[in-house]
């Protein structure tokens, strides 16, 4: 095989003979920093490198130099990437500056050299080499199967639930027994270690492995067969890691155990750039690394060949706010640039609007759309940016994901509103008929079809007579029923209450929203924030109708955008891209650092999204702006939006600030509240939209005269009064029993009782 031992092509000590090639032609392009991490082969090695700083190039060209020298065959190579895309380009690199092919080398993603170890030694972990290696929808099937034998509702346990929950003790290298006193094994009343068992169990019934077990079958491989390690010990002489801050507890112990042979292990990384901490990534093991391999040298690349001394200056400056950082400064030879412009905008709105014209000027000046990114902290920003782009006919895409209207949850609220105004539309009902799952198997639906067509009726009158026959089985028709009278009392209701109020409690009332409520895998709170902003958006229609025909036509234009686009994403999905122009939209606290993350991990979620946004600062080539608005019109109500904590901590000297009327850079954030100020300084409204303006004349004319004369609180006092009732985005609804000044102890209703900050709370 081509990765099989071969001791007898060896040279001395085991090597290949040294080709007598002439090293400087690879080595030429390199830094002082970059080859001395190149030439570093012996004995472990962290290579700090810093966002732009060459890290590809400095990983192909030592896998090149370690064949090139002839320290190792390309069989004793383990390199190991996150991604299937990086491994091919590292081969690529690595043939083009070896001028030949390279076989037999170790090289891919986490999951597929796991899985290459494993089909080797199966029958040690009680499988077969061709096990299968199933996927989530798998996954959750058998977990369903599992749940249905143990006799637990699925609907008040999910399989998605357990399924993140296992996945998350996977992650963390903890077989079925090591999990009793893990987080999550109270699910099912204390059931879930059981589950966790008779799930495995199942598994190996199967011959099958799900991608958490490639490595955790692994590290029992290994941990069980010390004679197999050492075996592995001896064929890799060389170990590349890439992006190691990125790597979580089993893929640690995975690569420690590997590396405790040759100790010839180079990782390469950025501790500040390690923000996927929700799935699992723990920046620790970086931050460890001279503890775990005593001796290692540590090499910083920083000089960056990317940004302009502004930039690196403004992202330098930003994440020296971070306690938890092995440290490191990025430098560039490059001369000039444009600071970072910061700027306050009245609204959402208004954000949109600016960016758009601001985009228009730069494509007037030559820009090329496809060098400009919109990078947002939460999906649902997007939507105000991808309408206003289709309103002035400028081409975008969304990288990473789905344009607004087009995710799943945007397309079932849609549908649901569709069957609310227009009762003919089939499409409509059949999609959300069983949606959430109402009981609804396919042949009480395919009697629906089979009904409508023979009579020539909607879907929805199909099921109304159905409901009135022994056609169906009593529990399908009494969900129907309950269904058909839901719409006609949601119908009743638009009468009397606005659009937006009615789609919400529609939404509720279905189900819908719960579904995703319960729904605990990382990207819910993102499908619920996106169905909040799709409220929002209702309210720049006067009707359901004229909302619908928008989407249609939204939908029709996505179609038809040119080759060349502005580029909108995630943050999280931005890393490891780079654009001449970047957009940093919403960088308002609680939106950006998000509430969510400092309300879960505290300091630890604090310091991810400051690198966070040290990723976003640090795409930019040329120029950066980073947008606050004012106001956000969140949870149905507009609030004033106090600017990010971040935007404070980046340095003067590097920064254009734009004030926008509510903000002083000396002394902190918004003194007053910001809706008011329009009141009271009417020339803050100058270059207002007209709809910004309507907007708030609406606002304004539903207030009382006391919420008009309302003006902010000293610090011993606070708005908030005992017996209030309050909503909080983790807890739910609860009875404000004692304030403190801005700390509130709050009885909520699912039993507990909490002090929280005034700032993580709403009126209910």
């Amino acid at each position: 095989m081509d990765d099989a031992f071969d001791i007898g092509r060896l040279g001395a000590a085991g090597r290949p003979p040294v080709p007598s090639a002439d090293r400087s032609d690879y080595l030429s392009a390199l830094n002082a920093e970059q080859r001395v991490a190149v030439e570093a082969l012996d004995g472990p090695v962290l290579v700090l490198a810093g966002a732009g700083t060459g890290k590809t190039r400095v990983l192909t060209t030592r896998l090149a130099h370690i064949l090139k020298t002839g320290r190792a065959w390309p069989n004793q190579l383990l390199a190991v990437t996150f991604t299937n895309k990086a491994a091919r380009e590292m081969i690529e690199r690595v043939e083009r500056l070896l001028a030949r092919s390279v076989d037999g080398l170790w090289l891919g993603t986490f999951h597929s050299m796991g899985a290459r170890i494993l089909r080797r030694h199966a029958e040690l972990v009680g499988l077969k080499p061709n096990f299968t290696i199933i996927d989530t929808d798998d996954q959750l099937r058998l977990l369903k199967q599992i749940l249905a034998a143990a006799n637990i509702d699925e609907k008040r346990c999910p399989a998605r639930v357990l399924a993140a929950i296992i996945d998350r003790w996977k992650n963390k290298g903890l077989t079925v027994d090591k999990v009793a006193d893990a987080d999550g094994a109270d699910f099912a009343d204390g059931r879930a270690v059981d589950l966790y068992r008779g799930y495995q169990e199942r598994l190996l019934t199967l011959n099958a492995a799900d991608f958490g077990d490639l490595l955790l079958h692994n590290l029992s491989l290994f941990t069980e067969n010390t004679d197999l390690l050492a075996d592995y010990h001896e064929r890799f002489k060389f170990i590349l890691v890439d992006e190691y801050q990125d790597t979580n507890v089993a893929q640690y112990l995975w690569l420690r155990l590997l590396a405790q042979g040759e100790r010839n292990i180079c990782c390469v990384g950025d501790d500040d750039q390690s923000i996927y901490g929700w799935r699992g990534a723990e920046v620790t093991n970086i931050l460890r690394f001279e503890r775990d391999f005593p001796g290692a040298q540590v090499i910083r690349l920083e000089r960056n060949y990317r940004s302009t001394p502004d930039i690196l200056g403004a992202a330098s400056g930003l994440i020296a706010h971070n306690d938890g950082r092995l440290g490191k400064t990025l430098w560039t030879e490059r001369q000039g640039g444009e600071k970072l412009s910061v700027r306050g905008v009245w609204d959402g709105a208004d954000e949109a609007r600016w960016v758009g014209e601001e985009i228009e000027a730069l494509q007037q000046k030559g820009h090329a759309l496809g060098e400009i990114a919109m990078l947002v902290r939460a999906g649902f920003q997007t939507r105000a940016f991808e309408e206003r782009f289709l309103e002035i006919g400028l081409p975008y895409r969304v990288i990473g994901g789905l344009r607004f209207y087009e995710r799943r949850e945007i397309r079932d609220a849609v549908a649901y509103i569709r069957v609310l105004v227009r009762s003919e539309d089939g499409l409509a009902f059949e999609r959300i008929v069983n949606l959430p799952k109402r009981g609804l198997g396919n042949v009480s639906i395919q009697a629906i079809h089979t009904l409508a067509r023979a009579k020539r009726l909607s879907l929805q009158d199909a099921a109304r007579l159905l409901i009135e026959t022994d056609e169906l089985k009593p529990k399908a028709r009494a969900v129907l029923r309950d269904l058909l009278e839901s719409f006609e009392r949601w119908r009743a209701e638009l009468e009397s209450k606005p659009h937006t109020d009615v789609v919400e409690i529609m939404l509720d009332e279905s189900g819908y929203t719960e579904m995703w409520q319960k729904d605990k895998s990382p990207t819910a709170p993102g499908h619920l924030e996106n169905l909040k902003e799709l409220v929002r958006a209702l309210e720049e229609f006067e009707t359901l109708e004229g909302f619908l025909d928008h989407v249609s036509l939204v939908m029709d234009l996505a179609e038809r955008v040119d080759d060349e686009m502005v580029n909108l994403m995630t943050l999280h999905g931005a890393k490891g891209l780079e654009f001449d122009t970047v957009f940093l939209p919403g960088w308002e606290e609680g939106l950006f650092p998000h509430q969510l993350s400092l309300e879960e991990s505290g300091l630890a979620g604090l310091e991810e999204e400051r690198r966070l946004a040290y990723v976003g600062l640090t795409r930019a080539r040329r120029k950066a702006y980073i947008l606050w608005a004012a106001n956000r019109h969140i949870y149905n109500q507009w609030v004033s939006s106090a600017p990010s904590r971040f935007i404070d901590e980046l340095p003067s000297e590097h920064i254009e600030f734009e004030q926008v009327g509510t903000y002083d850079r000396a002394g902190g954030h918004a003194p007053e509240n910001a809706l008011v100020e329009l009141e009271r300084f009417p020339e803050l409204a100058s270059g207002l939209s007209d709809r910004s303006r309507s907007r708030h004349r609406r606002r304004r004319s539903r207030m009382t005269e006391a919420e008009y004369e309302f003006a902010e609180p000293s610090a011993d006092e606070s708005l908030w009064r005992v017996g209030e009732r309050v909503y909080h985005r983790k807890f739910g609804h609860g009875q404000i029993i004692d304030v403190d000044g801005d700390k509130l102890a709050i009885a909520f209703e699912k039993g507990s009782q909490k002090k929280i900050l005034a700032s993580f709370v709403e009126p209910a």
